[in-house]
């Protein structure tokens, strides 16, 4: 079957009724693997291949970090890709649309007690929407990009499935994905059984990246320091304050609560206690750190907003929805009943509880009985 669209014998693997060579695609390229192998791999099937780089923060001062995507080293790695195979490569400045749309919020956010998953906005706000419009400005029938999610047409229209390989599928980080956006997007490695299928096509190919190493890090967060990049963005956050039990009763001092995530239970620097004692709760108003038993991290019902629903029917044509929901990227769809609320959000209750459900993380919706995504939301505290 012709990779990640069910379709006709009269279409090509991108889906549409014309020749290969009349059907330009801009390939979104952040200098690693996945992406390369996707733009060789249309520019050997003889597309109009289009690839285009972001740069996103200051790269200058990002060469020698190693691990994250879109610094000067990827910059330099795409282009060599697009030489080595013989189709035009741009690279764009988005610093600003980056900072407005993904930075600052994400700081924003850290310092309100929330985890954040910043990686989703820049999807979501940045590479399919104002990416994709720039596609559309250079004439492009579509945009492919490197994700290992699947798109399939539909009798309601384009649908979004798990990839078939499950430890790199990367619909938890693109759940907001619109079915405008679905339309005019495609996913070349979505079908592959595991990453070495991909690094292989790029040794076929003879890609400089062949072997580069994935990237770890958020972009814009070295080694995983988030707390480092909020006192950089937002000096003074670090305030120290203190951390108490369930019932407010102190028991230490921290150093500000950006060095905390719910559920976290190393670094506290509690000891001699009977049982250990995990963040609950992060206040940021009085600054207090919030630690209890494990028990207490233990969440049945997930308030949700900024709902993107991809079902057949809209959201409110039932009370209630029976799908597999995540509510953290590295966990499998668990059971749950969705019911959408009148105010646009929904809530969720999951049948059985979940331990370190935070405000900020990505709640996202599947089918019970297939591959398929319907979409998500955005976890908060409900008030």
């Amino acid at each position: 079957m012709p990779r990640d669209l069910v379709q006709g014998s009269d279409v090509n693997s991108l889906g549409f009724a014309k020749p290969p060579a009349e059907t330009r695609v801009v390939v979104a390229m952040s200098g690693g693997v996945d992406s390369s192998v996707v733009a060789a791999m249309l520019a050997e099937e003889g597309y109009d291949v289009v690839g285009v780089t972001l740069q996103l923060y200051d790269h200058g001062a990002a060469l020698a970090k190693k691990g994250a995507c879109c610094a000067g080293r990827d910059i330099h790695d795409a282009r060599r890709v697009a030489e080595a195979m013989g189709f035009p490569h741009y690279v764009l400045d988005y610093e600003n649309t980056f900072r407005e749309a993904v930075i600052d919020e994400f700081a924003d956010a850290y310092l309100g007690g929330a985890t954040p998953v910043p990686c989703i906005r820049c999807n979501e706000r940045v590479k399919f929407r104002d990416l994709l419009e720039t596609a559309k400005d250079l004439d492009a029938d579509c945009m492919a990009t490197g994700h290992y999610i699947q798109r399939a047409d539909g009798p309601h229209g384009p649908e979004l499935h798990r990839a078939a390989d499950p430890v790199r599928d990367q619909s938890y980080f693109l759940f907001s994905t619109t079915g405008e956006q679905l339309s005019y997007l495609r996913f070349p490695l979505g079908h592959l059984p595991d990453k070495a299928a991909t690094r292989a096509l790029a040794a076929r190919y003879g890609l400089p990246v062949a072997d580069k190493p994935d990237s770890q890090d958020i972009c814009f967060v070295p080694n995983g320091n988030y707390a480092a990049v909020i006192e950089k963005l937002r000096p003074g956050a670090g305030e120290p304050g203190t951390i108490v039990d369930m019932e407010g009763r102190e028991l230490g001092r921290h150093e500000g609560v950006i060095h905390y995530t719910v559920g976290q239970r190393r670094g506290l620097g509690i000891g001699g206690l009977a049982e250990p004692l995990y963040v609950v709760k992060l206040d940021t108003e009085t600054r207090r750190v919030v630690v209890g038993p494990k028990s207490a991290l233990s969440t049945r019902l997930v308030p949700l907003r900024e709902i993107n629903w991809l079902g057949n029917a809209p959201l409110h044509s039932r009370p209630e929805w029976h799908v597999g929901v995540k509510v953290r990227s590295t966990r499998p769809p668990r059971e749950a009943i969705l019911r959408p609320l009148s105010d646009g959000g929904a809530e969720v209750e999951l049948l059985t509880p979940e331990e370190g459900v935070s405000p900020g993380q990505a709640c996202v919706f599947y089918d019970l009985d297939s591959t398929r995504i319907f979409g998500g939301g955005w976890i908060w505290r409900g008030y």
